[in-house]
C-alpha cells in the first residue's frame, strides 16, 4: 500500500474506473449507484485535483454524457468499454498532464497501459480506505454548548456543567424576557 500522503502528490486529475470500484464497494450482486460516491469523492481530494468518474455504457434517458457537480465529472463510455476511455484519457498529448494523471483500478491491464503512457495508478483498496476514514458528521454551527454533567459526578464536584456557588441566582424572566400566553393575533376570548 503507498504512503496515503505521497499518492496525491504531484497529481492534477484523479481517474477513477467507476464499474470496477463500484464492484469493490458494493461488496453485494446489487451494484452502488454511481451518484452516492459523487460527493464523498469530492471531499477526500484535494480542490486543485479534477476527479473523473469513468462508466460502461450509456447514461440514464434524458442525461447526458458529461456531468459535472461540485468538481466531479461523470464521463460514460458509450459503444466502447470504459477501459478503452481511460486508457485515452490517460495518453492525453501533453507529458505534465500524463504525469499529473492518477488512475484508480484494480484492472492489471489497465494499469500496466497507464504506467506505459506516463500516469500512475492506485489499487482500488487506497480510495476505499480513505472513503472509511472520512467524518460523516458534520459539525454544529453556532455557539457550542456546555459539557453535559457525567451520570457519575456528584453534585458540588466541580464539574464544568455546574455552577461553583450553589446559591447564585439562577435565571427569571423580567426585563428582556417575555411571557407568551395564546395567540397574539387572536382576541380574547369572550368569557362565557
Amino acid at each position: 500500500m503507498p504512503d496515503d500522503r505521497r499518492v496525491l502528490e504531484g497529481i492534477t486529475r484523479l481517474i477513477v474506473d467507476g464499474n470496477n470500484f463500484m464492484h469493490v464497494l458494493s461488496r453485494s450482486s446489487t451494484p452502488v449507484p454511481a451518484v452516492a460516491l459523487i460527493g464523498r469523492l469530492r471531499s477526500i481530494v484535494p480542490p486543485g485535483v479534477a476527479v473523473m468518474v469513468v462508466l460502461d455504457g450509456s447514461p440514464e434517458f434524458g442525461l447526458v454524457t458529461r456531468h459535472v457537480a461540485a468538481g466531479v465529472e461523470v464521463r460514460y463510455a458509450g459503444r466502447e468499454p470504459a477501459d478503452a476511455l481511460i486508457s485515452r484519457l490517460a495518453n492525453d498529448p501533453s507529458p505534465e498532464r500524463r504525469a499529473g494523471t492518477l488512475v484508480v483500478t484494480d484492472d492489471i491491464e489497465l494499469s500496466g497501459i497507464v504506467r506505459r503512457w506516463g500516469g500512475r495508478t492506485v489499487r482500488n483498496t487506497w480510495l476505499l480506505e480513505r472513503l472509511g476514514r472520512q467524518r460523516l458528521s458534520a459539525p454544529a454551527t453556532g455557539r457550542p454548548s456546555a459539557p453535559t454533567p457525567s451520570a457519575g459526578s456528584a453534585p458540588g464536584s466541580g464539574s464544568a456543567a455546574e455552577p461553583d456557588d450553589a446559591d447564585a441566582p439562577r435565571w427569571s424572566p423580567g426585563r428582556g424576557a417575555t411571557r407568551k400566553r395564546g395567540n397574539g393575533r387572536r382576541r380574547p376570548a369572550s368569557g362565557r
